[in-house]
């Protein structure tokens, strides 16, 4: 039980680990520091833990609107398609009998 709650908190510690660097979290504020491509890489593999995190604190945001355009659109993108279709490829195929 104590190797359970330890675990459950370093995961909490974690998720508030990577949300630190999320959408809305006022880094992009001045309209010259703008989100990239990378930028887009990482707001796409943290997005579940920044939906989880936006229920409490509203300031935290999955996307962020002061980006680049299209390339932190595609770094987005690549990041939620590859972080979560890639659950699909990992299934067990099921056999017909």
């Amino acid at each position: 039980m104590r190797l359970f709650s330890l675990a459950i908190m370093l995961l909490l510690v974690c998720s508030l680990l990577l949300t630190a660097c999320a959408a809305g979290s006022q880094k992009y504020e001045k309209r010259e520091d703008r989100a990239n491509f990378l930028d887009g890489i990482w707001h796409g593999w943290i997005a579940p833990v920044a939906l989880v995190v936006h229920f409490f604190n509203h300031n935290i945001r999955i996307y962020e609107t002061n980006n680049s355009g299209w390339t932190y659109d595609l770094g987005f993108y690549i990041a939620v398609v590859g972080g979560f279709g890639s659950f699909a490829f990992s299934r067990k195929k099921c056999k017909k009998s």
